[in-house]
């Protein structure tokens, strides 16, 4: 019995104490705000817990069926305009020489200065592709002499490129230490990114070249 009395005793206070407080909510509702201060809000306000609670909840509910992720899917799906778009400003990026839509490969001032170094002049190592066409085409010929001929002159041209890479990759990497004495720059990677970028042809490298063949780098 003392354990039901205590309760309905705390029941009471617990309706004695919601009565007092909207009493007085509606003491502060109904007395007008003085100069200088902001008028009441006219409720109680809302616990942390529930307020990061509403604040937390999604906008909308999460697909619970694999139905309806296809819909949610094909609903929010781009256009086909919209993916032409985005490729064609991602391209545009690429080419301007923006680091966050370059490969990691060409990421970075030391790539952006070795590629500079590169485009500033022609190499013999640009003809690498036109060399490649070349031999397609001794091999496709019927003739014997022209064979022996045309990879006699590829053998020559591939030897002398190999000399200019070696030679390019040397300087590059040279100039680059200096440039940027800070820099842990490798002698290898710098050797193979300097031949990958001079074989390629000038209107095709990516990103486009910034410095005019004959300008000082």
């Amino acid at each position: 019995m003392r354990f039901l009395r205590r309760s309905d005793e705390t029941t009471g206070n617990d309706a004695d104490g919601t009565a007092a407080d909207a009493a007085t909510t509606q003491e502060v509702a109904d007395d007008p705000p003085r100069k200088g201060q902001t008028a009441a809000k006219g409720r109680a306000t809302p616990k942390r817990r529930d307020a990061q609670s509403t604040a937390r909840r999604p906008a909308t509910p999460a697909p619970r069926t694999r139905k309806e992720a296809s819909a949610y899917a094909k609903a929010n799906k781009p256009t086909k305009d919209a993916r032409r778009a985005a490729a064609a400003e991602r391209r545009a990026r690429m080419d301007a020489g923006d680091d966050r839509y370059l490969l990691p490969r060409d990421r970075g001032p030391v790539r952006a200065y070795i590629r500079d170094v590169i485009d500033s002049r022609p190499h013999l190592v640009g003809l690498f592709m036109p060399l490649a066409i070349l031999v397609l085409i001794a091999v496709v010929l019927p003739v014997p002499a022209i064979q022996q001929y045309m990879s006699l002159f590829c053998l020559l041209a591939l030897v002398v490129m190999i000399g200019e890479g070696v030679l390019l990759a040397i300087t590059t990497t040279r100039k680059a230490r200096v440039k940027f004495p800070t820099e842990n720059i490798s002698a290898l990677g710098t050797g193979w990114y300097c031949f990958t970028r001079a074989s390629q042809v000038r209107k095709l490298r990516v990103p486009k070249p910034r410095v005019q063949r004959g300008a000082t780098v």
